[in-house]
């Protein structure tokens, strides 16, 4: 834990595993306040972020990119402080020496709800504009092709050995929305 003036440089930082051993996110993170980095399997960088439970965010990043996040540097505080928290952010990235693309261009891949819309197949898409206008019907096909996408990252994150339960908001399925609950 730090000071909210005791920032710590991402080069400093000692990178951990994504998932430890036994298949499970670092749990001393639970409830931790910090500032995070995620690298892919070659140690890119691919996005910074801070939060109020690094854990929960953690968890929800692997659900959205799960093919992005590998390893992993934390630096927690002990009370919320947005501006030493933005601050941190914004060095890391500058001292990365480029915008990793989950906090460019992919941005909302890694902070926004999986929109299934756009996984769609082809299948799916001709079945959804069959039913344009019939709100139940094409909510139907959306909850479908949500459960679909959901299976894939189970699938996808069963192969990485995740070993902790997932949830996913059911509300959010019928307009088309994966998301943890």
């Amino acid at each position: 834990m730090s000071t909210p003036t005791d920032t710590s440089s991402l080069a400093n930082l000692t990178a951990i595993n994504y998932l430890d051993e036994n298949g499970k996110l670092p749990t001393e993170l639970s409830g931790k306040v910090g500032v995070y980095a995620i690298f892919d399997q070659t140690k890119v960088l691919q996005f910074v972020g801070y939060s109020r439970d690094v854990y929960l965010s953690l968890k929800q990043h692997l659900v959205r990119q799960p093919q992005n996040c590998y390893w992993l540097k934390v630096q927690t505080i002990e009370k919320p402080n947005r501006t030493f928290l933005e601050n941190t952010m914004n060095n890391w990235i500058a001292e990365n020496g480029t915008i990793p693309v989950g906090n460019d261009t992919d941005k909302t891949k890694w902070t926004d709800p999986i929109d299934v819309k756009l996984l769609m197949s082809d299948e799916e898409k001709a079945n959804y504009e069959k039913v344009t206008g019939e709100e139940l019907a094409q909510s139907k096909v959306l909850k479908k092709v949500a459960r679909r996408v959901e299976a894939e990252i189970l699938e996808t994150l069963k192969n990485r050995h995740y070993q902790e339960e997932i949830r996913f908001n059911p509300k959010l399925k019928e307009s088309g929305l994966l998301d943890l609950k």
